[in-house]
């Protein structure tokens, strides 16, 4: 590896997937450990509960401070699901109209009670949150306009929650097509280093169909079995990996895979577990790249292939 790329200081923007309440308490660990290992970030983006904490954060929320709120929270803050209205819409309408079991008024309203700005615009750090339009079936980019919306219309997903409507049309949860948006930042925000946090759950093997249809919640289990059943180009079978950022800007990817407690929808009493449990993860796999991270070190400048194969010369584990 003779070629070194040389960064004082190098732009670095992070990608926070999907990932359910699981997804929300893990990206805020992530983000806790990127604070105390004094890593400075240019850009975020971010899908579906990777928009909520994302948003949140850009605004210029203290993470610790967003953390604490998710100490106490209760379900009922983000989900408000009316059962009298679900009866009411199958009996008397026959499912006319009826596109969630509950309205997004109330998370949008707990998002923005979190917030220290109210729109993109006005973000410490440049912000995206993916969704998928409804009528359309293609993906959305939000970078402007009102910021809790746009989180929620992220994070609205299928059948819990009814579409966001945002400008005449409607929006569900970006996990539905993409789980992680990372074509939506590095080489539009020219970021020489992309750390992608993924913290999807795996999707449940045919073997195991019995654990979902066995839970307390069977319909979000089928929805999790669908939505995550692809994973991204990005991942690996080892809970770190590195990689080049394919859209032609060879940004220098790292990415984490967590391995985390379960934590079904919507129980938060074990969320404080996985936000410990992405921290230190996250602490103890960047530890070998945080001289780079900080710019006291050079960015290799080796290929997709060359960080595969000399992974043991380079210090690259992809």
């Amino acid at each position: 590896m003779s070629n070194q790329k040389k960064i004082t200081q190098p732009r670095i923007g992070i990608v926070l997937s999907s990932g359910g309440v699981r997804g929300v308490y893990a990206h805020t660990g992530f983000l806790l450990a990127l604070e105390k290992m004094q890593i400075e970030l240019q850009a975020a983006t971010g899908c579906s509960a990777g928009a909520v904490v994302g948003g949140i954060f850009a605004s210029g929320t203290p993470v610790q401070r967003w953390a604490n709120v998710l100490s106490t929270i209760k379900p009922g803050r983000f989900w408000r699901p009316s059962w009298f209205r679900l009866l009411w819409s199958l009996l008397a309408r026959k499912g006319r109209g009826y596109s969630g079991f509950s309205s997004a008024d109330s998370a949008i309203e707990f998002c923005t009670e979190q917030l220290r700005v109210q729109t993109f615009e006005q973000c410490q750090i440049p912000f995206h949150a993916l969704a998928i339009n409804i009528t359309t079936g293609k993906k959305k980019i939000f970078s402007e306009g009102n910021l809790a919306r746009s989180m929620v219309a992220s994070a609205a997903i299928p059948v819990l929650y009814q579409p966001v409507e945002i400008d005449g049309d409607y929006y569900s949860d970006g996990g539905v097509i993409d789980l992680a948006p990372t074509d939506t930042i590095c080489c539009k925000h020219n970021l020489d280093i992309l750390i992608v946090h993924h913290a999807t759950q795996r999707s449940t093997s045919t073997s195991k169909l019995n654990d979902p249809m066995n839970s307390r919640w069977t319909l979000i289990e089928i929805l999790n079995n669908l939505l995550f059943r692809q994973r991204p180009w990005y991942l690996s079978d080892k809970p770190v990996a590195v990689r080049r950022c394919p859209c032609g800007c060879n940004a220098f990817v790292i990415v984490i895979e967590p391995e985390l407690p379960p934590l079904a929808w919507p129980v938060t009493n074990n969320g404080p577990q996985v936000l410990q449990s992405a921290q230190e993860q996250t602490e103890l796999y960047l530890k070998p790249y945080i001289e780079m991270l900080k710019g006291n070190a050079e960015i290799p400048a080796c290929s997709v292939d060359e960080l595969e194969t000399e992974a043991q010369k380079t210090g690259c584990q992809g």
